[in-house]
């Protein structure tokens, strides 16, 4: 049994749709030949099939050979079996080859989207990442799903010619050149099919983007009376999903249509000329017989072959999707010769605003801009090229490991991220810590009554970003988690924003008694917060204008008395 998804689904080669595609394969090149293998004995067994029924007409029917018939019709039973074993291990390695390439390629996506963060969605719209997942990596795995049966329809296909080859050379012809001329002639199909479903592909993910964006602020929306209006143009986009699914279609319809008309009219030459090189006695009745066995068998390789161009056309669009997802670089790389940041308690500097955050403090910024102090939060933990130049006790963040900047300085975002899973899972993903040590934690973040309201308590389910809670109860949990981390630094932006002023209270208080003695910095113009801060650092334009203590501050800096004074009546 393989297991998906796969432990490192690997770097891809990403200079073509069709260099991905190759590579996706090489990854899976085990159970493509196993997969293959098994196609060809199970076409080539019943490829044989009319051949080993015209034996038993000429020698034992017509030639009165009972001996010959019971050997040719064993022959045909033990073909019959042969090709039922092989086909069912045909299509379970077939299965495994679409899961593996699917869940690859989902793999890449998702590891793509955890490494770039931001840049992917300024890069790509969210409705194309969804569909690539959902619908793009089924289509790249379906590829090799018909691999293995397009590779039996080959040799069978070479298999039958030949053997039409011995009996009559114009049949054999026929088939040989016929074959590929009528699979050639569905080029005059696909080109324009893989355009057009290129287009619907573009008009479904902005779709899905719409939809996503519109159920996310369903709330806003309906607090403002917008649900009409982002409802006219969703209907808009329907419309336009429709116009280029309709144009889809018949495209759609005419290789589908193809793929029986062209066998079919492929079939009726064959069954033609061998009745009339029958009639004529240039073959026997037994080879008759088989003839009309290959007609029919034909159809199988001829429509696998179309099958596989129209495969393959959806995969190269999926492919092309893939490789443009997976070319977003990310606003932070890797270090490829990474310094050790220095051990124990660190001053932690940003020359691009000049704040100096003390080891073991308890510091809070305020900025009368918040985006000031956000972009320096940023900074500090290593986001963006603009972190590039913040240190550590002289040395930079950019020339540290980035797993390292990670681990040794955490940054929560003002906007909580919370996924579907457990609490237990949400709070502490990597199950490092004991019931003891998480309920500790949520209670620094004052979050006791979250869980009370839980029937499952820290097993109970959350719901898709977390739009069961409220605001200030997603902001609690997502302290919770940055408390879990037990990070040596500590960068929290706005952690107490969507509360109310007695359970900032408490989180303030539990927050210093929690992170006492270790590095923690606050981006907030709370009173509540300041009254317990060791340090406070005030910006103006971004750079630092004033440090002290709160009350020294609020008597000697008037901008800053009158930023904090403002958030206190906010």
């Amino acid at each position: 049994m393989i297991p998906l998804p796969h432990a490192d689904p690997g770097t891809p080669d990403l200079t073509s749709p069709t260099a991905d595609l190759r590579w996706v394969g090489r990854g899976q090149w085990r159970t493509l030949v196993l997969a293959i293998a098994f196609g060809i004995v199970w076409l080539v067994s019943q490829a044989l099939f009319p051949a080993a029924m015209g034996k038993a007409i000429d020698e034992g029917i017509i030639g009165g050979d009972s001996g010959s018939l019971l050997l040719w019709c064993g022959i045909l039973v033990g073909l019959v079996v042969v090709s039922a074993l092989s086909g069912a291990m045909r299509h379970r390695y077939a299965v495994a080859n679409w899961m593996q390439g699917a869940f690859r390629s989902a793999q890449l996506i998702g590891h793509k989207a955890a490494d770039t963060g931001e840049a992917l969605s300024r890069t790509v719209p969210t409705g194309d990442v969804v569909a690539t997942v959902s619908s793009d990596a089924m289509r790249i795995g379906g590829l090799y799903d018909v691999t293995a049966r397009f590779a039996g329809a080959v040799v069978s296909y070479v298999v039958v010619a030949l053997i039409l080859l011995g009996a009559s050379t114009t049949l054999g012809l026929v088939v040989l050149i016929g074959v590929p001329v009528l699979v050639a002639c569905l080029t005059f199909i696909v080109r324009p099919l893989q355009a057009r479903q290129l287009a619907q592909r573009e008009e479904s993910g902005k779709l899905i983007g719409l939809g996503a964006d519109t159920v996310a602020g369903l709330r806003v929306l309906g607090g403002i009376g917008g649900e009409h209006t982002f409802l006219r143009r969703y209907a808009v986009q329907s419309q336009s999903v429709r116009l280029v699914g309709n144009r889809v279609a018949g495209y759609q319809a005419a290789l589908d249509s193809a793929q029986v008309l062209l066998p079919g009219l492929f079939v009726l030459v064959v069954v033609w000329l061998g009745a009339r090189f029958a009639v004529a006695g240039e073959i026997t009745a037994g080879q008759l017989v088989a003839f009309y066995g290959y007609t029919a068998f034909l159809v199988i390789p001829l429509r696998t072959a179309t099958e596989m161009v129209d495969r393959a056309t959806r995969a190269h669009i999926g492919a092309r999707k893939l490789t443009r997802i997976l070319l977003v670089e990310p606003d932070d790389v890797e270090t490829p010769d990474p310094k050790p940041l220095p051990t124990g308690p660190a001053r932690l500097h940003d020359p691009s605003s000049g704040v100096t955050i003390e080891p073991g403090r308890f510091t809070v910024v305020v900025s009368a801009r918040p985006e000031d102090s956000a972009s320096l939060a940023d900074r500090l933990g290593r986001f963006g090229a603009a972190g590039t130049e913040a240190r550590l006790d002289g040395t930079r963040l950019a020339d540290a490991s980035l797993a390292e900047v990670r681990r040794r300085i955490v940054v929560s975002e003002t906007d909580p991220r919370l996924f579907t899973g457990t609490l237990r899972d949400e709070l502490d993903p990597w199950g490092e810590h004991d019931d003891e040590t998480v309920l500790g934690a949520l209670a620094v973040a004052s979050g006791e009554d979250v869980l009370e309201a839980l029937p499952g308590g820290l097993d109970n389910e959350v719901e898709e970003r977390g739009r069961a809670f409220s605001g200030g109860q997603r902001q609690r949990l997502a302290l919770t988690r940055a408390l879990l981390t037990d990070a040596d630094t500590l960068v929290l932006v706005e952690p107490t924003s969507a509360v109310d002023a007695h359970t900032e209270a408490r989180i303030a208080g539990r927050l210093t008694a929690a992170r006492a003695g270790r590095t923690t910095v606050v981006m907030s113009a709370s009173p509540l917060i300041l009254d317990q801060a060791d340090h406070v650092v005030f910006l103006r334009e971004g750079r630092v204008a004033a440090t002290g203590t709160h009350g020294e501050l609020m008597v000697d800096v008037p901008d800053y008395r009158r930023t904090v004074v403002r958030g206190e009546e906010d």
